[in-house]
């Protein structure tokens, strides 16, 4: 970059975006945060090739690449930058951040020379796995730095890893970003540098790390307080049975996906009762943040069009729909980040990287349920612009949700291989599980997979449940409307995260005091603390069919009948599915029905 450029560059400096916070480039203007600061240190003292920065999403990584770009351009360590991003809107993203100081990418570039008024070109993964030869021949030609936007990306197929590693190879530098380092799978992330553990496994090995706990402690991200609803849900199954049960009972795998399905159905009460809920929080927070928004992150498209059509019979006012396969989905984010609208429903287009920093309330309608997704959503929340700012996120009570929810510090890695058996990372009761799915198939009765109907919500309702932050659980059970819901929407919108905590505190004790003087007649939902109302674990479950089919070998050698002769009874007796879709209480009762019998016979 010239010197003129890098003057230029000042001069744009208060034109940066929220994601910049009022930071211009390395050695030009004003303070970098310090994680930026202190990951610029490191670079420059080590000079390597590749780095790996890791930084919760709302920190500024794209401050910190660009401000390493222009430092880089400026010292002619490399010539020419290459972005290569997730998405299409990002690459248009990147393209007009870098714009801002001084640094020009071609957003639109596919082929040919590059023209002699940019420095780079910002690309996506897609693109790069299209044509690695044609990126190759770039970087081989001058000397490039490679940034890898949201690089975990890098590995969502075998082809694009590959891709980035044939067009990339010869990069001067190459610096690898994230927000979630960690991968379900083991497949390998380019350019990222994999240690052994004591244990045997490979994890990914950051060069710099600045989580989520640090960035809140620095005041660089918001607070989020999870809002958790439970309710009752009624669904049939693909072999035509009707099963009733509640949002966060124990439940198998499978029951627990159908009651999730159920709960996000357009046309149950529970939909409609948490976007009522979350823009009744929406209203609260504008009155101290007055162009705060609000995102629903859909399923698919058809539930995008109908909560948003909910959105409009609730509030008076239109949502902001944004379909992935919808030509203009980038421009209406950006109009909706610019505008004061109350809401936007997307299915994927706002999951990751798209900077709305305004957005401050959520609602995960989806039932994706991987961490990295969770994590990724819930950055969309994070983005500081002030302090005191905090993010609601509205959750359906799912466990696995509950848990990366109370999990929102802990920083995990890429595992690259599978842990070992015996390994302290395997899941003690996988094989356990197989176990039970066989048994359950060979000694349940007919289930009647020849003729499996679709699987249909018939109805929901919904109850508000806790409240999550900073991994303790508040709140009583309250229906939608009541008092004690009301406690926890009318939280200011303004609050430091130790205010928070106090808050929450506080309103807990009191409903606790008032359900203390109610009479019991008045008690109509579980008049327990969240702490005290643990969503029981897959794992408890799983005991819990053990148990069932202990006992019911048992009473098989007493009674002479075969186990399927005895689930068929209990199932009679007892009423419920077959026992793997059975939820705890339901276990309980044939447990309770088996040992009857057996007592009965002695």
């Amino acid at each position: 970059m010239t010197t003129a450029a890098a003057s230029s560059n000042s001069s744009h400096s208060h034109h940066l975006s929220p994601a910049y916070p009022g930071r211009a480039p390395w050695g030009t203007a004003g303070k970098l945060r310090a994680w930026q600061q202190g990951a610029m240190e490191k670079y420059v003292r080590e000079q390597p090739r590749d780095f790996l920065a890791v930084a919760t999403p709302g920190a500024g990584k794209t401050t910190f690449a660009l401000t390493l770009a222009s430092w880089l351009l400026h010292h002619h360590v490399v010539q020419q930058v290459t972005v290569v991003a997730p998405t299409e809107h990002l690459k248009k993203q990147w393209a007009e951040a870098a714009a801002r100081i001084g640094i020009k990418l071609d957003p639109e570039y596919s082929a040919g020379p590059l023209g002699r008024e940019y420095h780079g070109v910002a690309v996506t993964y897609a693109g790069v796995g299209v044509r690695p030869m044609l990126h190759r021949n770039r970087v081989e030609q001058r000397k490039t730095l490679v940034i890898l936007d949201e690089i975990h990306h890098a590995g969502d197929s075998k082809s694009w890893g590959e891709a980035c590693l044939e067009a990339f190879e010869p990069a001067t530098r190459r610096l690898a970003l994230t927000g979630t380092p960690f991968r379900s799978d083991t497949n390998p992330i380019p350019f990222v540098a994999y240690e052994e553990g004591a244990d045997g496994i490979r994890r990914s090995a950051a060069d710099y790390t600045y989580g989520y706990g640090s960035a809140l402690a620095d005041g660089v991200v918001r607070p989020v307080i999870f809002l958790s609803y439970s309710g009752n849900m009624r669904w049939r199954t693909k072999a035509g049975d009707e099963i009733a049960a509640r949002l966060g009972e124990p439940m198998t795998k499978d029951a627990v996906s159908q009651a999730w399905r159920t709960a996000l159905d357009p046309r149950g009460e529970w939909m409609s009762s948490v976007l009522r809920a979350a823009d009744q929080r929406l209203t609260e927070v504008r009155k101290a943040v007055p162009d705060a928004g609000a995102l629903v992150i859909a399923s698919d498209q058809e539930a995008a069009r109908a909560y948003a059509k909910l959105i409009r019979d609730i509030t008076g006012h239109r949502a902001t729909l944004v379909l992935s396969d919808d030509a203009g989905a980038s421009d209406r984010i950006d109009e909706f980040s610019h505008s004061d609208d109350r809401w936007m429903v997307a299915v994927r287009m706002v999951s990751e990287g798209v900077d709305v920093p305004r957005l401050a309330v959520g609602v995960y309608a989806t039932t994706i349920s991987t961490p990295l997704f969770f994590a990724q959503a819930v950055g969309r929340f994070v983005r500081s612009r002030r302090r005191g700012e905090t993010a609601s996120v509205f959750l359906p009570t799912v466990p696995d949700l509950l848990t990366f929810a109370n999990e929102m510090e802990v920083e995990r890695d890429h595992v690259l291989d599978k842990p070992k058996k015996g390994g302290e990372e395997e899941d003690p009761y996988a094989e356990s599980e197989k176990e039970m799915e066989e048994a359950n198939r060979e000694q349940d009765e007919d289930t009647g997979e020849q003729d499996m109907l679709p699987f249909e919500a018939l109805e929901s309702d919904a109850v508000f449940d806790r409240v999550m932050y900073n991994g303790a659980e508040f709140g009583m059970q309250a229906h939608p409307g009541s008092e004690e819901e009301q406690d926890y929407l009318g939280i200011p919108g303004l609050l430091e995260p130790e205010q928070v905590q106090l808050l929450l505190q506080k309103r807990q004790a009191r409903q606790i005091a008032h359900s203390r003087k109610k009479p019991d007649a008045e008690a109509d939902l579980l008049e327990l603390p969240a702490e005290r109302r643990p969503v029981v674990t897959h794992k408890e479950l799983l005991e819990l069919r053990k148990q069932l089919n202990t006992m019911v070998g048992a009473y098989v050698h007493q009674s002479g009948k075969p186990h399927g002769v005895i689930h068929t009874e209990l199932r009679r007796v007892c009423g419920g599915p077959p026992s793997a879709e059975c939820t705890a209480g339901q276990l309980r009762q044939r447990i309770a029905k088996v040992q009857e019998w057996a007592t009965r016979m002695k």
